[in-house]
């Protein structure tokens, strides 16, 4: 797996992450949403420089210029319901990409994750972006991958998150072919045992939209 940890270098992306950890700051949920939304726009900038190019003539007002544009078509695929305001941040600048959706649940009592409600479009020989903010154990991304591509190939696979713990990164190693690319904007020490980030920043898809019955 190629592994692309983004926050290594001082950037305006450690700023928001820092104010996705503070507890005085994350209890406001629309800044919450938009500092995922920030952080999607830039990873989404990062990971647009991996991507092929194909080279076009564009016709100004003035004349003609020899430009790139991206050459295979986008899909961005989100895990809801805390992937929404990420999956937002990548739609700002894959704005003519294609879209899906995907619930994963655990089951209660054990360890198998369900996922329960797919729509996605066609990915068949297209860049496949999976998005969901935390990567904890793993599993459930694991789940999704396995569920979209029973019946169809991407081009290239690529998993976003916002805060990986070491754990979900080994279990995605184990799991997951060699040639997908995770792209992390930051790496925490671990998980504790109930199977949360540490230090991480609590339940993001509560504080983005609220607590879940």
């Amino acid at each position: 797996m190629h592994i692309h940890y983004i926050s290594e270098q001082n950037s305006i992306l450690n700023h928001f992450l820092a104010q996705l950890r503070d507890v005085n700051i994350q209890k406001d949920s629309m800044r919450f949403r938009k500092n995922i939304e920030r952080i999607g726009e830039i990873m989404a900038y990062e990971l647009s420089k991996t991507l092929p190019y194909k080279e076009v003539a564009v016709q100004t007002p003035l004349g003609i210029k020899n430009t790139t544009t991206i050459k295979d078509n986008v899909v961005l695929c989100s895990i809801l319901r805390a992937g929404l305001a990420l999956h937002t941040g990548f739609m700002n600048f894959f704005d003519d990409a294609e879209n899906g959706f995907v619930s994963a649940s655990r089951i209660h009592g054990n360890k198998e994750i369900k996922v329960e409600y797919q729509a996605a479009p066609s990915f068949e020989g297209k860049h496949l972006l999976l998005l969901d903010p935390m990567l904890a154990t793993g599993h459930s991304l694991v789940a999704v991958y396995n569920k979209l591509l029973t019946e169809e190939t991407p081009k290239e696979i690529h998993i976003c998150v916002v805060i990986a713990a070491p754990e979900g990164i080994k279990y995605l190693q184990e799991n997951l072919p060699d040639y997908c690319h995770l792209w992390v904007a930051t790496l925490d020490d671990g998980l504790n045992e109930n199977n949360y980030i540490i230090p991480g920043l609590g339940d993001a898809g509560d504080l983005a939209y609220g607590e879940k019955l």
